[in-house]
């Protein structure tokens, strides 16, 4: 009995295994959020998932505790670079937006042979899109070999087997959710040697 005694005491004094919560937007745990360049984001997205951890964090009394032990230049210091963050924040955010607003995808069927084309899609980066995964899934969807090429100016494109322009052209709008006016279908051919 006394042994038993023993060792349930001996359990409970180990050090136990803590359970840490890790933002879902920059991974950091959140208490690290504001580090990150995406502190308005990791704020409501702990809002949403763990309102307890954020009423800890961000409430008015947890705000107002924190700057208390700061002095009054360093209140003025932190309030400006919130500041500057915040304005960063919103000013990269913006202009991704835009460059994903501007941004061309080119579908381009090539000739290959007599009858036989493929179909190169290029600019699927600037709007968020994974490379290889798209190649992936259109060789699935339509049953062909399709692969990620670089090109001769360096970028990167995925190259489908057969003439798929129209099919990928209805993927890319409905699917990705890239407005029409940015995708661009070209019929090109393949210049013969000599």
């Amino acid at each position: 009995m006394a042994s038993e005694i023993g060792a349930t005491d001996a359990a409970s004094s180990e050090p136990q295994a803590r359970h840490v919560i890790y933002c879902g937007v920059c991974s950091l745990p959140p208490e690290y959020c504001e580090f990150g360049g995406t502190a308005k984001k990791c704020k409501d997205w702990l809002e949403k998932n763990h309102a307890d951890l954020h009423e800890k964090l961000y409430s008015e009394e947890a705000v107002a505790a924190t700057l208390s032990t700061l002095s009054l230049e360093a209140q003025k210091r932190a309030a400006k670079d919130s500041q500057k963050k915040e304005a960063k924040a919103a000013a990269a955010e913006a202009k991704a937006a835009e460059t994903k607003a501007q941004a061309q995808i080119l579908i381009k069927r090539v000739e290959r042979n007599k009858r036989k084309y493929v179909t190169a899609v290029s600019g699927l980066e600037a709007h968020g899109m994974d490379l290889k995964k798209v190649a992936k899934e259109w060789g699935k969807k339509f049953a062909t070999g399709s692969s990620v090429t670089k090109t001769a100016s360096g970028g990167e494109e995925v190259v489908v087997q057969g003439d798929n322009s129209d099919e990928i052209f209805d993927w890319v709008v409905d699917v990705a959710g890239v407005p029409e006016a940015n995708v661009d279908c070209i019929e090109d051919k393949k210049k013969k040697g000599a």
